[in-house]
């Protein structure tokens, strides 16, 4: 990312709040049709848990601290532990998000942050063999 006066802007700077949440609406979109990630998430949560995505990422990259806020210390591994996460899962939900990447239409020095951030978590979060 490139340099301003004050130092190295953040992603949340170079795309904003509402850049972050229209990713996140745009990998939730997806997840109702999804064969093998849809069934993990109820549809009563679907806004809650698009909402936490949205927060989460917000504040990991440089927004508020909503998410900490409200929810505390992110404890991904333990959050996601109720689900089964292996790595056809894990892959499924990085070809999601990917796709809502390419929908944001963010600059190029943007998704080299984020992408292998989200790839990296989602790696980090598989939890059955």
């Amino acid at each position: 990312m490139s340099e301003s006066a004050s130092g190295p802007e953040t992603v949340f700077e170079r795309v904003g709040e509402s850049g972050l949440r229209n990713l996140v609406a745009a990998f939730y979109r997806q997840i109702p049709k999804d064969d093998l990630l849809g069934p993990m998430y109820p549809a009563h949560d679907l806004g809650p848990a698009e909402r936490r995505l949205a927060d989460f990422l917000i504040y990991r990259f440089g927004g508020p601290e909503t998410y900490i806020q409200e929810r505390g210390n992110p404890k991904l591994r333990m959050r996601h532990m109720p689900f089964a996460i292996d790595q056809a899962a894990r892959d499924r939900w990085i070809q999601l998000m990917d796709a809502a990447l390419a929908e944001s239409n963010w600059p190029l020095e943007v998704v080299s942050v984020v992408k292998p951030f989200l790839h990296d978590v989602a790696t980090f979060l598989i939890n059955r063999a």
